[in-house]
C-alpha cells in the first residue's frame, strides 16, 4: 500500500472508500422539528429505521445520487437538497470504509404527505424521540444533530427559509414556526420587532378564527 505520494503512483494503489449520501429531510409537525426515516429494506439492518441513504454508483453525481434516493426510498421528487457535511468517521459503518456526504432539505409537512402513507417511512420528533434517533445506524443520529443545527441557524435570521408556512401568514404563525425550530419559547414583543421588517405586508387581516383579526403577511 502507498502511504504517500509517489511520482509515477497509480490511483489503484490508494486505498479507496465507498462513498454514500444520507439526506436528513426535516419538516416541522405538531410544534416540533421532526426528519423523516425510512425503514431499511436491504439485507444489512434490514427493518431498521434511518435516514434515506445509498451508495453512490459510478459515474453519477452526488446531487443525482440524492435525488434518486429520495425518489425511490421515499416517494420525494422536486426538491433540492443542499450538500451539508462529510462525515468520515471510519467506524461509522460497520460494513467497511464509507463515507457519508451528508445533505439536508427543509420541506412543509404537505408536501410529505404520500410519502407517509407507506408504513416505510415515518416523521421522529428531534426533541420527543431522543432514542430512536440516537439509536439510528450508520452515524446517522450525528448527521440529523448537525442538520438541525443548520436549521436553526437559517431561522435566526430569516422568517421561514424553509418555506414551511402557507401564506399569507400571521406573526403568531411565524412565533410559533420558530418556536418549535428553536426548541424554546420566544419573547412576543422582541420577536414582533426583529420579523416585521423582514416581511411584506399583504394589507389583509385573518379571520378571527384562531383568535382575534391579526395583520397577515408573506415572505419578501
Amino acid at each position: 500500500m502507498v502511504s504517500k505520494n509517489i511520482p509515477g503512483a497509480s490511483l489503484l494503489d490508494y486505498p479507496r472508500p465507498s462513498v454514500a449520501v444520507d439526506t436528513a429531510v426535516l419538516t416541522v409537525a405538531e410544534g416540533s422539528v421532526c426528519v423523516l426515516l425510512v425503514r431499511r429494506a436491504e439485507d444489512h439492518q434490514h427493518g431498521q429505521w434511518a435516514l434515506p441513504g445509498t451508495f453512490l454508483r459510478e459515474r453519477e453525481t452526488l446531487a443525482d445520487a440524492v435525488l434518486r434516493c429520495l425518489r425511490e426510498k421515499a416517494g420525494i421528487t422536486g426538491r433540492v437538497p443542499r450538500q451539508l457535511q462529510v462525515f468520515d468517521e471510519p467506524g461509522r459503518d460497520d460494513r467497511g470504509w464509507v463515507l457519508s456526504v451528508a445533505h439536508v432539505d427543509v420541506v412543509p409537512l404537505a408536501a410529505l404527505q404520500e410519502a407517509l402513507k407507506s408504513d416505510g417511512a415515518r416523521l421522529a420528533s428531534v426533541t420527543g424521540e431522543l432514542e430512536l434517533i440516537g439509536g439510528l445506524p450508520y452515524g446517522h443520529a450525528d448527521i440529523v444533530a448537525k442538520a438541525v443545527d443548520w436549521l436553526r441557524t437559517a431561522y435566526v435570521e430569516a422568517p421561514d427559509p424553509g418555506a414551511l408556512l402557507d401564506e399569507p401568514f400571521t406573526l403568531k404563525d411565524l412565533r410559533e414556526l420558530h418556536e418549535a425550530v428553536a426548541g424554546a419559547p420566544l419573547m412576543r414583543d422582541t420577536f414582533r420587532r426583529f420579523m416585521e421588517p423582514k416581511l411584506v405586508g399583504t394589507g389583509q387581516m385573518s379571520d378571527g378564527t384562531r383568535g382575534r383579526p391579526s395583520r397577515l403577511w408573506r415572505r419578501p
